[in-house]
């Protein structure tokens, strides 16, 4: 029996608590990672590299998929939710699509708006299809 599962949905959490504050207080996640007393767990660390790495091109790929939506308008949580597991699907060739999007739509649906985890999936199942489209999203 794995123990994965829960951990890593914890280190999702974790990270988009700190995505969030990076957002807020318009700082890079690098930065609020490295201003952080006690380093997160790895995978934390992973998937805020990734988003700090890659936020351009991130938040180009989730601009072009949210048909209507400009970034500065939606919601802080569901920004971050959508960097997040954008990031995830870019870097972490092991998790698989649907585990990322129905993460994502879990994260969005217990920390945002009642719209928010439909919205978050349909543009994460647009943005799948374009990152990895060899997959079923």
């Amino acid at each position: 029996m794995s123990s994965d599962p829960a951990p890593r949905h914890q280190s999702r959490e974790r990270a988009l608590t700190l995505l969030y504050e990076a957002d807020v207080k318009g700082e890079t996640p690098t930065d609020v990672l490295a201003a952080l007393p006690v380093a997160p767990d790895p995978y934390v660390t992973t998937l805020l590299e990734a988003v700090g790495g890659q936020l351009e091109r991130i938040d180009e790929l989730v601009g072009a998929a949210a048909i209507g939506w400009d970034l500065g308008r939606m919601a802080v949580v569901d920004r971050n939710v959508l960097r997040l597991a954008t990031a995830e699907l870019l870097t972490c060739d092991d998790v698989p699509t649907a585990v990322i999007l129905n993460e994502a739509v879990d994260l969005a649906s217990a920390f945002s708006t009642d719209d928010s985890g439909r919205f978050v999936n349909g543009v994460l199942a647009t943005v799948a299809k374009r990152i990895r489209p060899a997959t079923d999203a």
